[in-house]
């Protein structure tokens, strides 16, 4: 018989970790000393995906818009949308702009149209905004966590901007 592998109910799950990734279970004594649950390699899997999508989604987000504004706007476009409290700030490419900063640059229907593809444009600052207050709850560790719709909003919005620079792609090539 295989020995069987224990932590306290008390026990960081960093301590766990270790022990899930080396036989793909623990179990889990209580203060009263019994056995009061398992966790397994799969609900720490789970709980990874559960607490990282977000911030996968977000940064994907960012690199696509970071992306999709690249080239087209000058490094003046792109410095004249810097937060004005920030003047200091070095402003070289799309990388060193905000989130606010990406809406405020393509909120201007001049700039806009450099894109040169026809979606709504204040749908899509709308929509870019949406994600802004995400990133922010997200990034600032929100208690409550992100809801459902929140993820589905970010999982939307990356397959919208994987669908938009593909477009991009080919009407350049």
């Amino acid at each position: 018989m295989v020995p069987h592998h224990e932590i306290r109910a008390s026990a960081s799950i960093f301590e766990a970790i270790p022990l899930i990734v080396a036989h793909e279970y623990v179990l889990i004594r209580s203060d009263d000393n019994r056995i009061s649950g398992i966790i397994t390699a799969t609900d720490l899997s789970q709980q990874f995906r559960l607490l990282s999508e977000p911030f996968l989604l977000l940064s994907e987000i960012e690199n696509l818009v970071r992306s999709i504004i690249g080239d087209r706007f000058s490094t003046s476009d792109l410095a004249n949308v810097r937060d004005p409290g920030d003047a200091a700030r070095k402003v070289e490419s799309a990388a060193d702009l905000n989130f606010g900063e990406y809406i405020r640059l393509l909120q201007n229907p001049e700039k806009w149209k450099q894109f040169g593809f026809s979606i709504d444009r204040v749908t899509f600052c709308n929509d870019l905004d949406a994600i802004r207050e995400i990133r922010n709850n997200v990034m600032h560790f929100d208690p409550e966590g992100i809801l459902e719709d929140e993820l589905r909003k970010l999982r939307t919005f990356t397959n919208f901007l994987q669908q938009v620079q593909s477009a991009l792609a080919r009407n350049t090539t």
